[in-house]
C-alpha cells in the first residue's frame, strides 16, 4: 500500500510541472493567425460562369479579366464616349466586386489630366455599366470578400 501511496504522489507532483505551463490565450492565438495571413492576395478570384470549370487560378483570374474587359467594352462602344472625346482611345476602369456580388466602376485619370470632364466620364460609366451577368466574389478563407483591380478598357477598336 505504501508503494502504491508514494507511486501516486510521484505522478502527482511530476504531474503538475504539466499542468503549469502557460497555454496561449484565445486572444494571442487569434492575433498569430492574423499575422499569418496574406492579405493582398485572395485564394479564389471573382469568377463568372464562364469560367468557373477552369481549375488552375491563375488561368481562372485571366478568364475573368478577359471577360469582364470584353462585356465593359461591349457596353462602352455605344457611341457616347467616344463622340465626346474623340481622342480617347483606352479608358482605365476601377472595378470593385463586393462580397454580395455587386460592382462598382470609376473612371481613372492621370493625376496631372484636365482635359477630360470626370464627372460626364463618370456619370456615362454609370448609365452603361449595368446588367452584367452573375459575379461571383472573390473568396478568403471561405468568405466572400471585396476585391478592388484596373482594367484598360479599348474604346476604339480599328
Amino acid at each position: 500500500m505504501k508503494q502504491y501511496f508514494l507511486f501516486f504522489a510521484f505522478l502527482l507532483l511530476n504531474s503538475c510541472q504539466y499542468v503549469d505551463k502557460q497555454v496561449p490565450s484565445e486572444k494571442e492565438l487569434l492575433q498569430k493567425e492574423l499575422k499569418a495571413i496574406n492579405w493582398k492576395e485572395v485564394d479564389e478570384y471573382p469568377s463568372v460562369i464562364d469560367c468557373e470549370q477552369i481549375n488552375d487560378k491563375k488561368q481562372r483570374q485571366q478568364c475573368f479579366f478577359e471577360v469582364l474587359t470584353q462585356l465593359i467594352q461591349e457596353k462602352l462602344s455605344v457611341d457616347t464616349l467616344s463622340i465626346l472625346y474623340p481622342e480617347l482611345d483606352t479608358i482605365e476602369v476601377k472595378v470593385t466586386v463586393f462580397p454580395n456580388s455587386t460592382m462598382q466602376f470609376e473612371p481613372q485619370f492621370p493625376k496631372d489630366s484636365v482635359a477630360y470632364d470626370k464627372i460626364k466620364i463618370d456619370s456615362i460609366l454609370k448609365v452603361r455599366l449595368v446588367n452584367f451577368p452573375k459575379i461571383n466574389p472573390a473568396i478568403k478563407r471561405g468568405i466572400p470578400v471585396k476585391t478592388q483591380f484596373i482594367l484598360p478598357v479599348i474604346l476604339k477598336v480599328e
